[in-house]
C-alpha cells in the first residue's frame, strides 16, 4: 500500500506484470486449461491393480 492514500483504479489492476504475454490464459479459457491439464494427468498416471 502506498503512503498517498490514492483511491483510484490502479493501471496494473488487469495485468499480471511477471507473465510473459504469451504465457496468458485468457479468463473464459480457463476451464479448457484445467480439463487439458487433468486429461494430461489421466494420460501419464500409472494404473493401479486392485486384488
Amino acid at each position: 500500500m502506498g503512503r498517498d492514500d490514492k483511491k483510484g483504479r490502479s493501471n496494473n489492476k488487469d495485468s499480471l506484470p511477471q507473465t510473459p504475454k504469451n504465457l496468458k490464459i485468457k479468463p473464459n479459457e480457463i476451464q479448457e486449461e484445467f480439463a487439458k491439464e487433468f486429461e494430461e494427468l489421466n494420460k501419464t498416471a500409472p494404473k493401479v491393480k486392485r486384488k
